[in-house]
């Protein structure tokens, strides 16, 4: 088939091209900037707000299939954050509108697991409600974007959608790259720990994320399905575990009420109430299942 990826450089995009290659599909990257380099067949450029841009190189690519890994999260800032929200819902607009022009059949879309809302059993399954009134300004932004990518994609006469909700991503380059800015704080004990740290993390592998995005491409399955490790861990189990594999010391508690401050709203809710997600789906419908546990992999890159 034809395969054209957008946001092909970025982590999950670049692990995913030679992949796709080597299942016999012809892979355009679809790329914001030329001069970077790519392992595909050919490359088309387009900034994916762009609507005309983005018309003219599905138009000249004619995929089968779009693979949509568009985020703007190399930088963890808030104008990233903010840019990945637009990403998920004018951008995924216009790859849509500017894929039923150019006759493609199919949409792969990546989504996020941890975006549910922290309600009932500590891991949830896809149909569990997303955080849509979330406390924190740009987590409730987060969410309500992925929530309209997913309608647009699953909304969409004429051709077939997969969300791939993935989980929380490590491995080299990731924030939690031993060599990254979080995997050194904890290796240095500048990460502290609410007393009470019972919230779930699904953590998920650049490659296995890859991999499940062939198998989505490969499928005929559509629907929406939670893409991560087979070990959903609370906050109290990964975090000093985390530290002890990076030879740091043990993060220092701190009490529940002045953790969110010391820690940040969303990491605070990371390791207190968010829920991890079940990936039975993706075993029995896609036939997708995680090589590397967060417990191997996460302090090795």
């Amino acid at each position: 088939m034809r395969v054209v990826v957008a946001g092909a450089t970025g982590l999950i995009g670049t692990a995913l091209l030679p992949l796709l290659r080597a299942r016999g599909h012809h892979v355009t990257a679809l790329v914001r900037d030329e001069s970077k380099a790519v392992a595909a067949d050919d490359t088309v450029v387009a900034d994916a707000l762009d609507p005309t841009a983005v018309r003219g190189a599905l138009l000249a690519a004619r995929p089968d299939v779009v693979v949509h890994q568009l985020t703007a999260l190399r930088q963890m800032s808030a104008e990233a954050f903010e840019t990945t929200a637009r990403l998920r819902t004018e951008g995924t607009a216009n790859l849509i509108m500017a894929a039923r022009e150019a006759g493609a059949a199919k949409l792969v879309v990546q989504s996020i697991s941890f975006a549910t809302a922290p309600l009932g059993d500590p891991v949830l399954s896809e149909d569990a409600p997303l955080y849509l009134d979330a406390p924190d300004p740009g987590w409730a932004r987060t969410v309500q974007a992925v929530a309209e990518m997913e309608r647009l994609v699953l909304g969409t006469p004429d051709i077939a959608g997969t969300i791939l909700r993935y989980g929380t991503l490590f491995g080299p380059q990731t924030q939690y790259d031993p060599a990254g800015p979080f995997g050194a704080a904890i290796g240095h004990g500048k990460v502290p720990i609410p007393e009470t740290a019972t919230g779930v993390t699904s953590f998920l592998h650049v490659q296995d994320a890859a991999l499940a995005a062939v198998s989505a491409v490969d499928s005929d399955v559509t629907g929406v399905f939670n893409i991560a490790d087979d070990e959903p861990a609370e906050g109290g189990t990964w975090l000093p575990e985390y530290a002890r594999l990076l030879g740091g010391p043990p993060p220092r508690p701190i009490p529940s009420d002045v953790a969110e401050k010391a820690l940040g709203w969303f990491a605070n809710y990371q390791l207190t109430a968010m829920r991890g997600a079940r990936t039975d789906r993706a075993r029995t419908e896609l036939g997708w299942k995680p090589t590397v546990s967060w417990r191997r992999g996460l302090a090795s890159g």
